[in-house]
Parts: C-alpha cells; structure tokens; sequence
C-alpha cells in the first residue's frame, strides 16, 4: 500500500496545533441558528470535511469530560454513543444533555452505533430518540428481516440511517457493499457508514467502497489499523496499514459532507493522547491531500 512519504512532516504539521487548540467558543451556538451551525464549516485546517468524534472512543469518560476532550482537539462534531446518553433515557435528559453540547460548540451529526431488531417499537424507539435530539443521521446495524419496517421510518420521521459495517466477525454486514446492496432497492434515505478499519479486516479496500458506495454515504469512521487480518487492533493514524492518503482523497473526490467521525477504540482509560496524533495526521494529511489533487 502506498502511504504519506513523510508521516513526521504530518505529524508536525498537525499535531501540535490539535493539542493545543483554544477552547470552542461557547458564544457559537448563540450566535448561529441551527441551520446555520451545521453549514458553517472552517475549512483552514479540515477542507471543508466535518471531522469530529465517534463518542465510543471516549466511553469510560463522561459527557462532560468528553465535551472538554473535544474542545481541547479543537473538535465540534460528534457522534453520540449511548455512553453518555442512553437510548432509555427521558426527553428531559436528552434536552439537558444536547444543551451541554450546544453551549460548549458542538453539534451531533450523528447517534449510534444502535443495533436494531426487526420489531418497530424497538427501531421507533430509536427515530424517537435522534428526533429529540435533533440528530439528522442513526448509524446502525439493523436487522436484515427489519427492511421494510426502516423504509417506513425514513419516511416518517425523515432521518437517514447509516448502516455500520463490522468486519469479518459480522454476519450481517462484514464490508460496505454488503450494506449498499441490501439498502439498494429501498429509500435513499438508507445508506451506510464506512468504517474503514472493519472494511479492510472485510478485505475491502475502503478507499474505493468509498466512491464507489458515495450516493448513499452518510458517516465514516476513520482510524488506522495494525493488521489487515480478523485480529487488527485500532492504532494511531499513520502507524497502521490503512492507505490513508487514498482514503482522503477519495473523500476529496465525492466531496463527503457528513460526519468524519474519528473512532479509536484501543486505550479507553485514556485515549486523548493517540486522539490528539490522530487528529494531527489528518491535519497534516488533508493538507497533503489536496496539494495531491
């Protein structure tokens, strides 16, 4: 695989700056409507991809310290694990909890991963769920028999669902196109989240199911991984065998406009410090990337 020539030129590129970015403004979300928040992309250091935190890398933290991560990576997108706001919880709690958000900057994109049975009260339960929280997208990994039930809720409450791809361990969708082609002849509205590292551990490359699977696109999931094999592990991006490079650019290429969620999985007692090189490679790569292009 063909990757950066000098990963410590991206590092030093990037890296720095990601640890120790300002804190978000919490004017911002006074400021801007709603609307105007989720088109208001700074496009300096990400080129206009809305990078942010798939919030399962911060699991063992709560939703106030993961706010503080975040602000400190100078990040202000964020997928919502059940972590740190449980899909049993009340309309109070979720207002409560998308009001930390919102002051501190940061605006969910997404929520999940959420695993959905083929029983429409557990999958209305979960529409109900992201339309609380005003959470335009549901990563998921639905039951293959629950089609025509999530057809109709597309429809209902008009939230895209994007379906999560796991890898070889995944008897539903191991790759991409496993998703792409059960969604395929249902509303557009269904679509999927590329994880990158599980589509490669499918023997997938990820950066060719990402064009080839960009009309229905909706999430990503980016890291490195240390082995292409079943038992590859999340490490920090460069260090792995992802071809990175060609991820960006293929993201360059459909210009993705969803959510870029970084999730690493690996060091949950602590992961702010791979976080934070993580984030400085992207920097440095997106960078790269589009002098490339």
């Amino acid at each position: 695989m063909t990757h950066f020539s000098s990963r410590r030129q991206l590092i030093k590129a990037g890296v720095f700056a990601a640890i120790s970015a300002p804190l978000a403004q919490n004017s911002l979300a006074n400021t801007f409507t709603n609307e105007q928040l989720y088109s208001n992309v700074d496009a300096a250091p990400w080129a206009g991809f809305k990078v942010g935190i798939a919030s399962y890398t911060f699991r063992k933290m709560s939703l106030d310290d993961t706010i503080k991560s975040l602000q400190k990576l100078g990040l202000k997108y964020i997928s919502i694990k059940d972590f740190h706001l449980a899909l049993t919880s009340s309309s109070e709690e979720r207002r409560t909890a998308m009001q930390k958000l919102k002051d501190a900057g940061i605006i969910p994109l997404s929520c999940g991963n959420i695993t959905l049975e083929n029983n429409e009260a557990n999958i209305r339960r979960a529409f109900d769920y992201a339309k609380d929280c005003n959470i335009p997208t549901i990563v998921c990994s639905p039951h293959p028999d629950s089609i025509s039930i999530l057809d109709k809720m597309v429809k209902e409450y008009d939230i895209k669902l994007a379906i999560h791809n796991h890898g070889p361990e995944d008897k539903r969708f191991p790759s991409p196109y496993d998703a792409w082609k059960w969604a395929q002849a249902y509303d557009k509205r269904i679509g999927l989240c590329i994880d990158i590292g599980h589509t490669l551990r499918a023997k997938v490359n990820p950066a060719e199911a990402i064009v080839k699977c960009r009309e229905r696109l909706y999430d990503l999931h980016f890291k490195d991984i240390d082995s292409s094999e079943a038992k590859g592990n999340t490490i920090q991006a460069g260090r792995g065998v992802i071809d990175l490079a060609a991820v960006i650019l293929s993201l360059l290429k459909i210009r993705f406009d969803y959510l870029l969620s970084i999730e690493y999985e690996s060091s949950p007692d602590d992961p702010l410090p791979a976080v934070a090189e993580t984030v400085g490679f992207i920097r440095g790569a997106v960078a790269a990337a589009q002098k490339k292009k």
